[in-house]
């Protein structure tokens, strides 16, 4: 990685990204050694950032003041993606049991979703907590696909994305109208929930307008054509603008790529391999941390990510 300041992997594509850049931060290379890197969350409690190893069927954690990294948790059902619910508990989408589980105080391991209309669900992928506490996850068929990320079978529902309510656990299917509905994310304010459609031909990102009482979802849209680009998971700071796991093998694509709440691409944050899914944490929830392929890289930004990502 390059030690000059200002890191010359973190370009600007719009004058716009200027103001979110850290002149004096570069990127870091935290960890190699995993088989593919997706679902980092944060603990700032602990000061440690964990995140999931899929194919290699565990989560490590990173540890800020040593910078050591374990094992969190082996065997972990092929996890896949993570997040805190707003009582600080973890929340992990497992590909091989293929439910959605949260652990407790205690770390013992309730299930959320394992199932809708008495049918299995395929495999799910990434999961978010609105401030109401209900947990919006997708649900596409990846880790079903074959035996690398979970177990081969047959999928008996459509790709959607779920609602788990935060209080009696009721499972509502929101959308079923994506090809494989992957990275989630909400705006600042919860009005919109953005969801990758990552088996579309370009790959897009989606917009739904959220009710008022957080139950039903309208006015589908398109906000980013990824073009060659293979967004993923992502989060969203607290301007609104869209912080996205970006790559596809080329050194104009992997890593990390910025876009305003419009769409528009303002900052690409190269790095030398694809980076799966992101997430905001640190003291001030301004250090950017990614999971890449092999690797967890961090960068400081000048910017935060909402509360919750």
């Amino acid at each position: 990685m390059e030690r000059r300041y200002p890191d010359p992997a973190v370009r600007v594509l719009d004058p716009r990204f200027n103001a979110l850049r850290v002149g004096m931060a570069s990127v870091e290379c935290l960890y190699q050694g995993a088989r593919w890197s997706e679902g980092p969350v944060w603990f700032g409690d602990s000061r440690t950032l964990v995140w999931s190893d899929i194919p290699n069927n565990r989560m490590l954690r990173w540890d800020e003041e040593t910078g050591e990294v374990r094992t969190f948790r082996k065997p972990s059902n092929n996890a896949n993606g993570n997040t805190r619910d707003r009582e600080g508990r973890l929340v992990t989408c497992e590909h091989l049991t293929r439910r959605v589980t949260r652990t407790e105080y205690d770390g013992s391991v309730t299930v959320l979703a394992d199932q809708y209309n008495g049918k299995p669900l395929n495999s799910p992928n990434d999961v978010i907590v609105k401030s109401d506490g209900s947990i919006w996850f997708s649900d596409p068929t990846f880790g079903i696909d074959g035996f690398y990320e979970g177990e081969r079978k047959e999928p008996e529902l459509t790709p959607a994305v779920y609602r788990v309510d935060g209080k009696s656990g009721e499972i509502t299917m929101m959308v079923d109208t994506l090809i494989g509905p992957n990275g989630l994310a909400f705006s600042p304010d919860e009005s919109v929930i953005y969801i990758v459609d990552s088996r579309a031909s370009p790959r897009k990102i989606l917009a739904f307008d959220m009710s008022s009482d957080g139950l039903k979802l309208t006015n589908q849209r398109e906000v980013i054509d990824a073009g060659q680009g293979t967004p993923d998971g992502f989060r969203v700071d607290v301007h609104g603008n869209l912080w996205c796991g970006w790559g596809m093998g080329s050194d104009e694509l992997d890593g990390v790529r910025i876009f305003t709440p419009q769409g528009e691409a303002i900052g690409h944050i190269a790095l030398p391999e694809r980076c799966a899914n992101v997430c905001f944490g640190g003291r001030y929830r301004n250090r950017l941390f990614m999971a890449a392929s092999h690797g967890l890289y961090s960068l400081y930004v000048n910017t935060q990510g909402v509360i919750g990502g």
